[in-house]
């Protein structure tokens, strides 16, 4: 059994495709199947069913997969070892953020953090929550960037802060008349929401349903977004309501932030964290990059006392 093994199991099972898998080793098909073949025979085993289409791992290949994952991580320690011992921080770290955080969390540390630390190539992609733990799995990025808890056994959640949630509210909607709102009040079918995927719709849904939808505000329309800027102007144009977070809120330009209503305490919060497998590399850079964030985050966001939030989960 050898490393290169391990690897190809690694490139079948992302890609559930012999020839996806070769390509992406750098290898012939025929070269990544023969030692595939090799293993399974020392084994005696069969890891994936090559009748299935896509290949699918067999239960025993499933195990085997599992294991590989980690001979490869424990692998890739070595490196990262003699890396850390360096002085300076160095090398390319992968990061995914969660489109609702991404437009306002990125610009706030990633300039000061690649100034401090010019060796080190941060690369930062937008990704959804689950596909964000998919690729921690598959040791495709280093950390990521999104609203906990995950309930994930295989990740370590670092939290970062947390942020409080307010209703942009039409100009003419009766809500406008409240100074505060509470959560028992909102009704789905005034309620503008993320697509699905977003982790920030499920968590609206979670403060809506505790009340049935009766209001009619949005007639026969059935519109979702991917993006807060939309579901703004959705409000604007036909009445009824979004939520925000509070970075959001505080990019809005002052005569939008007339329309922001804040919600009766224990305010509806997301938690932030920085996501890393169990079984993490750069181990110095994830600490540095924590410091970082934390540092740029608003300063009201640290002031918030954890007795005035209530932290919505994710599902």
């Amino acid at each position: 059994m050898t490393l290169t093994q391990l690897e190809y199991v690694l490139a079948v099972n992302k890609f559930r495709h012999f020839g996806k898998a070769a390509a992406s080793c750098h290898v012939t098909q025929p070269t990544l199947s023969m030692q595939l073949q090799k293993l399974e025979d020392e084994l005696q085993v069969i890891i994936f069913d090559r009748s299935k289409s896509p290949i699918l791992p067999t239960n025993e290949g499933v195990k085997i997969i599992k294991q590989a994952k980690s001979v490869i991580l424990e692998h890739k320690k070595i490196y990262d070892i003699i890396k850390s011992s360096n002085v300076d921080l160095e090398g390319d770290f992968k990061l995914a953020v969660i489109p609702t955080l991404a437009p306002y969390i990125v610009p706030l540390f990633a300039k000061n953090f690649v100034n401090k630390y010019p060796k080190i190539n941060l690369i930062i992609e937008e990704s959804k929550t689950e596909d964000i733990v998919q690729l921690l799995d598959n040791d495709e990025i280093d950390a990521g960037l999104l609203v906990t808890p995950l309930h994930e056994d295989s990740v370590i959640e670092r939290v970062l802060c947390y942020e409080p949630f307010y209703l942009f509210v039409a100009p003419n909607h009766p809500f406008n008349t409240k100074s505060k709102i509470r959560e028992n009040e909102l009704e789905l079918a005034d309620t503008w929401l993320l697509n699905e995927g977003h982790c920030f719709r499920d968590q609206v849904l979670n403060i809506c349903s505790s009340k049935q939808s009766t209001s009619k505000i949005k007639g026969n329309i059935q519109f979702e977004s991917g993006n807060f800027e939309t579901l703004k102007n959705m409000v604007l144009k036909y009445s009824g309501y979004t939520l925000l977070p509070h970075m959001a809120v505080s990019q809005l330009p002052s005569n939008r932030k007339t329309l922001i209503k804040e919600f009766v305490k224990p305010i509806p919060t997301r938690e932030i964290s920085l996501v890393h497998s169990r079984m993490f590399l750069k181990e110095k850079i994830i600490i540095a990059l924590e410091k970082e964030i934390i540092n740029s985050v608003p300063k009201d966001l640290k002031s918030l006392k954890k007795g005035n939030i209530e932290v919505i989960e994710i599902y």
